[in-house]
């Protein structure tokens, strides 16, 4: 059977560290697998976690401490898409403590240098395929925060 994961590269050695704290942090996560570097490989020292196998919110990826080549960027994200503000909050203020970076539009990054998008389903409903005034002035608004926030896309979304 083929099967499609992402593979992230943590040039900052810190794989098993990630998967920890994403298996702490966001549910339906876990580490499923370590694999410590044997001798000879470059960019990570022998025993140390070298491949680790986890999944973030059911999703199964395979993460690499390795050397500093690679670096994490936007390009990659994973979008979390969440019911409340309480879990907008939340979340957001978890990955971006302890080094990670706000950023904007509901974007964020923690503090391995992985990219989020922390996306509360209102914000779906609410900028629908953008044809409509409302829609356009939720989106409007989105694009003016950091950190989403309902209550004021809904009040921008129901002005006339």
């Amino acid at each position: 059977m083929t099967s499609v994961r992402p593979h992230l590269w943590f040039g900052n050695d810190k794989a098993a560290e990630a998967a920890e704290f994403y298996a702490e942090n966001i549910p339906g996560s876990s580490v499923t697998k370590v694999v410590t570097a044997p001798e000879g490989v470059p960019g990570a020292a022998e025993g140390s976690p070298f491949i680790v196998e986890f999944t973030v919110a059911g999703l199964p990826v395979v993460g690499l401490s390795a050397g500093p080549d690679f670096k994490l960027d936007e390009a990659f994200s994973f979008y979390l898409l969440v019911d409340t503000q309480e879990e907008v909050d939340r979340y957001w203020d978890v990955l971006t403590a302890d080094g990670g970076e706000p950023g904007p539009c509901g974007w964020c990054k923690d503090r391995f240098g992985v990219s989020w998008q922390v996306v509360p389903k209102r914000l779906e409903e609410l900028c629908g395929d953008y044809t409509t005034d409302a829609n356009k002035r939720a989106m409007a608004a989105m694009l003016q925060m950091g950190k989403i926030d309902i209550a004021e896309l809904e009040r921008a979304y129901a002005e006339d």
